[in-house]
């Protein structure tokens, strides 16, 4: 089979006809494929092919001829699950069947969550009454807006050959430049994600940065999408159409992005949505207005599990450069509108969204600090990094974008090697309900306390960048654990490999809350030592304002002791006393050798694993010792036996 230009990569394109018995489906697809009406027409006809060449964008058609027949219903539902567009017939004869459109044929596509383009054709133009014509558009309407899917209308006549080519022209079309991912036909405007998608483009081809695409920067544009240079009259007459419907469509300096995207609504509203779907998909966009998945390097955020993924040095400074850019008036707050215009060129915002969305610090005037943004970003690129290359793309990275970001050293070496060179640190935050998780994260973000209790139901994030001595700085993100979801976190073996640190939070004043915080604890470090991801450990003591519970020395001497970790850290969130707890965790996280937890039962397993290696010891040793002298005899015989 020909390769087909089809953009989704299909060897062509898979049309199903369907519709009320004797409406015209056979003859209408035996007169499109033999262009001849048939005088008797088989009652279900095989899969029929439309040769490549048969229409102008090259790629071949199988159409798909059905019975309506109710023994036939479950093969007629397997081959439109399997369409790549429907054709839905009515006979214009015959009104009954034009009514079944709506009241059986397209909530049955419903029902079987058919999504993809109907074109409906109204079959038998030939014998529709002369008493009885109304026009397709006052018919269709009151349809078309019940069913959005409906791409095209269509009448025609088999027996007097009217319109029989353009049926599957539209459906064809209908598949290969579908409308709805571009205009809203309600509003009669682009739809956001298309507008966005454009804006890149134009910027991209903007290559003055001036806001306007000069005659040579449109012709480098045509010459890029369509391989044919425009001629300066063209170019012209491009700019007076524009300039005639959108006077600041033009300028001194050629074509604006107002002006691009309304030529763009101008070839859609005419029918020629091949011209903006040759654009996009020139530019990489597939039919979901994204760039397509060969377009985003995956492959090089593989990594093992207790590795992580940090941008480069290089990426850095070139979301420096966008921040200053889009901070207009340099007040490092950028504002939420101003970081919605940062990802205007991407098919959405990806920070409206949880975990991102309310995630970092916010400054007094509600926008991001030039901190906050970076570490939005670290943010991103640690959960998802395929996610957040995709956005560098998106905003327009002018690097490979690999080179955009690094995999981090497997952190069970940094704890053989003592030493962790990470720049961004992910920390577990454990604890009972109602210990103060929630208000240490949001005094993190530097949010005011609040008396107000709120459980925290679902994971959640907060990220922010940590001062060190000497002016270091790095990111830290914290991940606030609830109670209830710590069995499910635990029940993965790798649960733990993402972790630098974990903080377990209790509530000073309450012994019961001490009691489930060491019980967390046991539980996460008894699972790093069966998995082999033990990490490093802090316990908070939250709430020091109110008076500790009466064993609370003992009792939390005793347990650091047993386990090898350092004493509780008192904070007091109420009273911003926060004992420099975050630049402690970050020295944990850096040192993660100092600070890992010992269970019992790992104390137990050490010391069985130290007595087998001293037994094989012992036992090396005697052998050893055994073949010396066994090797010595030996000699001693020869030597005896040559004296002899």
């Amino acid at each position: 089979m020909a390769k087909s230009s089809n953009p989704e990569g299909k060897p062509g394109v898979r049309i199903v006809v369907a519709g009320d018995r004797g409406t015209g489906k056979s003859s209408l697809i035996v007169t499109a494929a033999a262009e001849t009406f048939p005088t008797n027409v088989l009652r279900l006809l095989p899969p029929t092919r439309l040769p490549e060449d048969f229409y102008p964008d090259r790629v071949p058609i199988t159409i798909i001829d059905t019975s309506a027949n109710p023994e036939d219903r479950g093969k007629l539902a397997e081959e439109l699950k399997r369409a790549d567009a429907v054709v839905l017939t009515y006979a214009c004869d015959q009104p009954e069947t034009l009514n079944r459109l709506s009241t059986y044929w397209l909530p049955e596509l419903r029902q079987l969550e058919v999504k993809v383009p109907v074109i409906v054709v109204g079959c038998k133009l030939d014998l529709r009454d002369d008493q009885q014509q109304v026009s397709l558009e006052q018919v269709m309407s009151p349809i078309m807006q019940q069913f959005r899917e409906i791409e095209t209308c269509i009448e025609c006549s088999a027996y007097k050959h009217i319109q029989i080519p353009e049926v599957f022209y539209y459906a064809q079309k209908a598949v290969l430049h579908p409308t709805g991912p571009l205009f809203d036909q309600e509003s009669q405007t682009l739809k956001p994600r298309c507008v966005r998608a454009l804006k890149r483009i134009f910027i991209l081809c903007d290559h003055d940065r001036d806001g306007a695409l000069s005659d040579a920067e449109l012709n480098d544009f045509q010459v890029k999408c369509f391989n044919a240079p425009l001629q300066p009259s063209e170019i012209v007459g491009v700019k007076r159409v524009v300039q005639d419907k959108m006077v600041e469509g033009v300028n001194e300096r050629g074509l604006t992005l107002t002006g691009f995207l309304f030529l763009h609504a101008l070839f859609i509203e005419k029918g020629r949505l091949e011209t903006t779907w040759t654009v996009l998909r020139k530019f990489g966009y597939n039919n979901d207005i994204k760039l397509s998945d060969d377009l985003i390097p995956h492959s090089s955020v593989k990594r093992a599990p207790d590795q992580s993924v940090e941008l480069t040095n290089e990426a850095i400074e070139y979301l420096r450069g966008i921040y200053e850019l889009f901070d207009g008036d340099l007040d490092n707050n950028l504002r939420p509108v101003e970081v919605e215009d940062v990802f205007s060129t991407a098919p959405d915002s990806p920070w409206n969204d949880v975990p991102y969305k309310d995630a970092a610090e916010k400054t007094a005037l509600g926008g991001l600090s030039l901190d906050a943004f970076l570490s939005e970003w670290a943010l991103m690129t640690l959960l998802d990094p395929a996610r957040s290359l995709e956005n560098l793309i998106y905003i327009g990275y002018p690097g490979d974008p690999s080179s955009a970001i690094c995999v981090t050293k497997r952190r069970r070496l940094d704890r053989k090697k003592q030493q962790s060179e990470r720049n961004v640190f992910q920390c577990f935050v454990f604890g009972p309900a109602n210990a103060g998780k929630s208000v240490l994260i949001n005094s993190f973000l530097g949010r005011p306390y609040s008396d107000t209790y709120s459980p925290t139901i679902d994971d959640r994030y907060a990220v922010n960048v940590v001062e060190l001595p000497g002016g270091i700085k790095k990111t830290l993100v914290l991940r606030e654990i609830p109670e209830d979801g710590v069995a499910k976190l635990l029940s993965s073996k790798d649960s733990l490999a993402v972790c630098d640190i974990a903080v377990f939070v209790h509530d000073s004043s309450d012994e019961s809350s001490w009691k489930r915080a060491t019980e967390l604890l046991v539980d996460v470090a008894g699972h790093g030592e069966d998995t082999g991801y033990e990490v490093p450990c802090l316990i908070v003591a939250a709430k020091d304002d109110l008076d500790s519970f009466p064993t609370a020395i003992q009792d939390s001497t005793r347990v650091s002791q047993d386990m090898g970790i350092e004493a509780p850290i008192p904070i007091s969130s109420k009273l911003s006393d926060f004992n420099n707890i975050f630049r402690r965790i970050v020295n944990a996280a850096e040192h993660p050798h100092l600070s890992i937890p010992e269970t019992e039962a790992g104390r137990s397993r050490k010391q069985y694993h130290r007595l087998i290696n001293r037994s094989l010891m012992f036992v090396s040793v005697g052998a050893a010792v055994a073949i010396v002298g066994l090797a010595a005899y030996r000699v001693y015989a020869a030597r005896k036996n040559a004296s002899n």
